[in-house]
């Protein structure tokens, strides 16, 4: 059996996690949200960048695929495709400047090849229900309430924007809280600088 994490796997996940904790202390805050759009959007794109980079990591994957067997139903598609395609949204479609503006559409997505993830992704899950769920926060000690959308339908003249299926306060909020959660499992202990 392989050691884990060996010198690679600890240099990579020292830094993705890092930068992971930096992003999520920061966007829990409410200072955060009172920053300017394109800073904040910056911010949640690299958060969601370096979340879908630690999904390559084989204990993650072991934990995601534990969710999908053991959790209430789309925990773990949520857990991983949900949040790939944000990133890969997100990532490939770099027209956009605010959470809010981004869309994409089926012509727009297949510009050069059909099949890609979000391609497939959008074929699988449009139409499905709504997800909600609840999230607490001890500090403030308020629950919040989000409903994950997935689109009616995917064609080439819909535009699905983001803001639909996840908005971008709560639902962003909800993604970095599960994001880390998931994370967590393969946290041995934190040092304080």
């Amino acid at each position: 059996m392989k050691k884990r994490p060996n010198k690679a796997e600890r240099k990579f996940l020292t830094l993705a996690y890092n930068r992971f904790y930096d992003i999520y202390e920061e966007a829990l805050s409410d200072y955060f949200w009172e920053k300017d759009n394109h800073y904040r959007f910056c911010k949640i794109k690299d958060a969601f960048s370096v979340y879908t980079e630690l999904l390559n990591y084989t204990p993650i994957k072991w934990v995601i695929e534990y969710i999908k067997d053991k959790r209430p139903p789309m925990e773990g598609e949520i857990a991983s495709n949900l949040f790939k395609f944000v990133r890969n949204v997100l990532v490939h479609f770099p027209f956009f400047e605010g959470w809010d503006k981004v869309w994409v559409n089926k012509e727009v997505i297949n510009w050069c090849k059909e099949g890609q993830f979000i391609d497939r992704f959008l074929v699988k899950y449009s139409g499905q229900k709504r997800v909600k769920y609840r999230i607490w926060d001890a500090k403030k000690k308020q629950m919040t309430y989000i409903t994950i959308n997935f689109p009616d339908q995917y064609t080439e003249k819909d535009k699905i924007f983001l803001k639909d299926i996840l908005t971008e306060t709560e639902g962003v909020k909800f993604s970095l809280v599960f994001m880390k959660k998931i994370l967590d499992t393969q946290v041995e202990e934190i040092k304080e600088p």
